[in-house]
């Protein structure tokens, strides 16, 4: 029987990725603020360009966050935020 992966020998693209959505969810905090949070983030992947169209509306931005990504944001805000 094969032992499992530990999750550090993992390939960075193998990493889990949450959408805004899920993390707002778990940690009860708005898309709103989550989506600031991570719009800048080193590691975030980014689907879209946020850029005007001819119709000068604004394209959407999807972001999808590493697992690791999303536990150094949680760290820097939301567990010093509640005393953790």
């Amino acid at each position: 029987m094969m032992a499992q992966p530990m999750e550090s020998d993992r390939p960075d693209f193998l990493e889990r990725h949450f959408t805004i959505a899920e993390l707002a969810e778990a940690w009860h905090v708005s898309t709103r603020q989550l989506r600031r949070w991570f719009l800048n983030e080193p590691g975030v992947v980014k689907f879209g360009t946020g850029k005007l169209t001819k119709n000068r509306k604004r394209t959407y931005v999807s972001l999808r966050i590493p697992e690791s990504v999303a536990r150094r944001v949680y760290h820097r805000n939301v567990a010093n935020s509640r005393g953790r």
